[in-house]
């Protein structure tokens, strides 16, 4: 047996649905197909590391916002925060599941330069033609409201308080396993190594595993995070995703905020927000952010000393004596052509469904995807959320899906 309870070998010789990655999304999916009552078939979820250890999952800073610049994008995630704020009531009512909030300190955007402060403008309007809460506050209203911003170089800030800000992802995902796990979905711990595909090349017959089983299917879901395109490569896909690596730190401050401090999005890039009562958390990427090696988690210092702790002491100035509590990094799957989301059925593979390049926008988009998932494999047609246009034609088109929000 591997890890939490994983066997390494699947019962049968052929599932309905075969998952390549077991973590929020690849999980997400099989649950809403056991949640879905007019899907009936056998899925297998098949994950390399069911510790989850290094897993986008398990390294995310665990946010949620609906300041986007599309529609969807905002939809998406209203329904992320409808989902976690009724866990029990989607789980049908089990008195197991907790209860759960978002920490809804918001998302505040600060804009330095009347360019950005249009684009804060234009989203805006998307943001409340979908019922999202969005207000834009001139550096004066800022100042009232957050008073420990330093704000002489701000032109306009932007802040969405309901149902913007931390929530427990960690919780969210160990009920999308266990009660897929209790309604039938077999986990196990192994890595598909290769695809078979029919002689047409229009379908995937099945999955070699590590462990030499051959495991036929009759479609299977690309959920394998910053591990994609070599999933996509099995069956002869090529996808524009690749590890890129994000730095996170947790600090304590000598004096620490009187008041909560929303998610900061600093114009340089560098974001800031409330971790636990007294404790804060400041993310950003590498100063050149190629793909990263896939087993690369090293940090660089030099980040944080050079880079990071100037512009938070400098935003924030209750920050120049503050104290590093922990670190790490993480990967970001990540769409090298517009940060957006792949998803659904590819063009000519056809029982060969993405489920990636989130960009670091996975965790908050996984109950809408894997909703959307379970449909379009359940149904062929989306009916909820229309996902139509994250689908792989763009890729071929090299027509960037264009979001004007991403951090």
């Amino acid at each position: 047996m591997a890890p939490l309870g994983y066997a390494t070998s699947p019962i049968k010789p052929s599932y309905d649905v075969v998952i390549v990655g077991g973590a929020i999304m690849g999980s997400s999916t099989a649950w809403f197909l056991t949640d879905n009552p007019d899907f009936d078939g056998s899925i297998l979820v098949i994950e390399r590391d069911p510790t989850y250890e290094f897993a986008s999952t398990s390294l995310t800073n665990s946010c949620i916002r609906q300041q986007f610049s599309t529609e969807l994008n905002v939809r998406i995630s209203q329904f992320g925060a409808e989902f976690l704020k009724h866990l029990r009531r989607f789980m049908g009512g089990d008195e197991r599941v907790p209860d759960l909030e978002v920490q809804s300190y918001g998302y505040m955007y600060l804009a330095d330069t009347e360019r950005f402060a249009n684009v804060l403008r234009q989203n805006q309007q998307v943001q409340l033609a979908c019922g999202a809460q969005t207000r834009l506050m001139t550096p004066d209203e800022i100042a009232a409201d957050y008073p420990f911003y330093a704000l002489d170089d701000i032109v306009l800030g932007s802040i969405n308080t309901k149902d913007e800000g931390y929530w427990d992802g960690g919780t969210v995902f160990e009920w999308f396993r266990r009660s897929s796990r209790e309604r039938g979905v077999e986990f196990i711990a192994n890595e598909v190594f290769a695809m078979t595909l029919d002689a047409s090349g229009t379908k995937v017959e099945s999955v070699t595993l590590g462990s030499g089983e051959v495991v036929a299917c009759g479609g299977v879901v690309n959920a394998s995070g910053p591990r994609a395109a070599l999933t996509a490569k099995m069956a002869g896909i090529e996808i524009p995703v690749e590890p890129r690596k994000r730095f996170t730190w947790i600090f304590t401050a000598e004096t620490p905020l009187d008041q909560e401090l929303p998610l900061t999005i600093d114009p340089s890039g560098v974001h800031v927000r409330q971790d636990g009562p007294e404790t804060y958390l400041a993310g950003c990427a590498p100063e050149v952010d190629p793909a990263a090696p896939f087993e690369d988690f090293t940090m660089d210092h030099r980040r944080w000393e050079d880079h990071v702790w100037p512009i938070i002491a400098t935003r924030i100035p209750q920050f120049e004596a503050i104290k590093v509590v922990t670190e790490w990094a993480g990967h970001y799957a990540f769409n090298t052509l517009d940060q957006n989301a792949i998803l659904g059925p590819h063009p000519e593979v056809a029982n060969f469904h993405f489920q990636n390049g989130f960009s670091g926008h996975g965790l908050q988009q996984s109950a809408a995807m894997g909703r959307a998932m379970s449909e379009w494999l359940t149904y062929g047609a989306y009916r909820s959320l229309d996902m139509r246009p994250f689908h792989y034609d763009r890729v071929v088109r090299n027509e960037p899906m264009v979001e004007a929000a991403v951090i």
